[in-house]
């Protein structure tokens, strides 16, 4: 007789083999149904499946579309090729130069304001203006230098604005290229280049060009729009060929007006149009147009820290753009600007304005030698508050004021000097004349110094060698201390360490008969040294030379 234990282990036992098997057959009731929706997926039966179809319906065009038809017809793509140059002696040499690296001195003086870039503006992201992103792009691989020592092909966009061939563009787009092609919407793919154009005016200051292709029918137009009245929020278009895609529409908003993104002088006459339609390599020089078709800018820069499209495009605002066109389409083809010769640093503390008495107005930081203001009797530290008696609120405000007036006219201005009010008539002078004055001066200034004559004309910084090396030479002279990167000597493979006994033929075995051979040199002469390279004294005297430049 089984005990009581015994008995309930049995049942256990039944129970897990009934629970077992219940389970396995479930699993395998399981595996047939999968088989069974297998094979109808096998089967593919899709009989029960509707065709599509494509609806025939119609949408109206929206402003944007009937923009680009009307507009898209006139915006053309620009292809521009600059050929190797060849540059001095450059690789022809009997011994090795190296070439050493110096920091790079950006500053500079500005034409009217003088002002220090800021800290963290972020000035490197501004593209364009410094490594002219939007024509950078080089199918050969040489991004902004010929490394490669073939053609380099860059790429831009511009609209036509008269039915005889008359595009604009940006500046940087064209300004280096040896050749130019137009290509328009309607021109053949086949026809690979594009239509030969010729540049008829540029300006650096707006970054603005004019050039023209040759037809024997009128061509398509767009027209100009007044950018005055545009305001922010405004919805916006831009045309152009970003990445080579020609004929791509972007949109977005007007997000800001009269931004400076470039500070000092060079920033002067660029105040642009703020927008967040998507502008990207290959877009400079296309129109950004309003909900009328109209252009009111000219697509010139992006900031970006990718070096695409982030949100931020500027463009020349159109009112600017006439006045610069009309000026590079006359007979002078430049653009004629007024100055008074003076420099100033706009954005002066509150402190400024309160020691020195005024509110508004433009305190003289310097008057240029010479030139109008200082044959007017202004000073530098008078404050000019006035110009024919409508008072100055800036220094933008008295630049754009006073670059609009032809040279030779004249302007009474207003000044405070030490507090008392004071007037003079000052004579408008031509402001590219103005300035390249005070540049020769400059350098007349800086040729006149003994220890910089080496320095300012041809890059070199030397002295005398001493006589142990005079005498392994067998020959006096001055030994390179340093080379400036990009100057006429580095041009010339000239490096530190090697010595210069003579130039063109004069003998510069004292620092002064080297700096007196300096100073006599001036742009276009041939310069010729005599270089010993001490370390190799054997080879004796090598000849390089070029002409200054």
């Amino acid at each position: 007789m089984k005990s009581l234990f015994e008995r309930l282990r049995s049942r256990r036992l039944a129970s897990a083999f009934i629970l077992l098997g219940t389970l396995s057959a479930a699993i395998v009731a399981g595996s047939f149904a999968a088989h069974g929706v297998r094979g109808q997926e096998k089967q593919n039966d899709s009989a029960d499946a509707t065709p599509l179809k494509v609806v025939n319906s119609s949408v109206l065009p929206n402003e944007f579309v009937k923009i680009a038809k009307a507009v898209g017809p006139a915006v053309v793509n620009i292809n521009t090729q600059t050929l190797p140059k060849q540059t001095g002696n450059k690789g022809q040499r009997n011994f090795h130069f190296k070439a050493q690296p110096n920091p790079h001195n950006p500053g500079g003086n500005g034409d009217d304001q003088n002002e220090e870039p800021q800290q963290g503006q972020g000035q490197d992201n501004f593209q364009d203006f410094f490594n002219r992103f939007f024509g950078g792009q080089n199918p050969g691989g040489t991004d902004g230098g010929d490394q490669g020592g073939g053609v380099q092909e860059s790429l831009g966009s511009g609209f036509i604005v008269d039915a005889k061939g008359y595009i604009i563009t940006n500046n940087h787009v064209v300004e280096k290229a040896d050749k130019i092609y137009v290509k328009l919407s309607t021109d053949p793919d086949t026809q690979d280049l594009g239509r030969p154009a010729r540049v008829i005016g540029t300006d650096k200051a707006t970054d603005l060009a004019v050039i023209k292709i040759d037809t024997s029918s009128p061509l398509p137009t767009v027209k100009l729009g007044n950018s005055d009245t545009a305001a922010v929020g405004d919805w916006v278009e831009a045309i152009g060929s970003p990445f080579a895609l020609s004929q791509t529409v972007t949109a977005g908003i007007i997000s800001a007006k009269n931004r400076t993104i470039q500070p000092g002088a060079s920033g002067q006459f660029q105040h642009f149009i703020q927008t967040d339609a998507a502008i990207n390599p290959g877009n400079s020089g296309g129109p950004l147009l309003n909900m009328n078709g109209e252009v009111i800018g000219v697509n010139t820069a992006i900031f970006t820290q990718s070096a695409g499209y982030q949100g931020i495009g500027f463009a020349m605002p159109s009112n600017t753009v006439v006045s610069v066109y009309n000026d590079l389409i006359s007979p002078s083809h430049k653009v004629t600007r007024g100055s008074i010769g003076i420099q100033f640093r706009p954005g002066l503390p509150e402190a400024v304005n309160r020691v020195y008495g005024f509110k508004n107005g433009v305190l003289v930081q310097e008057v240029t030698p010479g030139g109008p203001s200082e044959k007017a009797g202004l000073k530098s530290g008078d404050i000019i508050t006035t110009i024919d008696g409508r008072s100055i609120k800036d220094g933008d405000d008295l630049v754009n004021e006073i670059a609009s007036r032809r040279p030779g006219s004249s302007a009474r201005l207003g000044y405070l000097r030490d507090g008392k009010q004071a007037d003079a008539t000052v004579t408008i002078g031509d402001r590219d004349k103005v300035f390249a004055d005070l540049g020769s001066q400059q350098t007349e200034k800086d040729s006149e110094s003994l220890g910089d004559a080496g320095e300012t004309k041809l890059g070199l910084v030397v002295r005398e060698i001493s006589p142990s090396t005079a005498a392994k030479i067998h020959n006096p002279g001055m030994v390179i201390e340093s080379v400036r990167s990009g100057s006429f000597a580095d041009l010339q493979g000239l490096e530190p360490g090697l010595v210069i006994t003579r130039v063109n033929r004069h003998a510069t075995g004292t620092k002064e008969q080297f700096d007196a051979v300096a100073r006599s040199l001036k742009t276009g002469d041939d310069v010729v040294f005599e270089i010993v390279d001490p370390r190799h004294p054997e080879q004796g005297i090598n000849y390089v030379g070029g002409t200054l430049q």
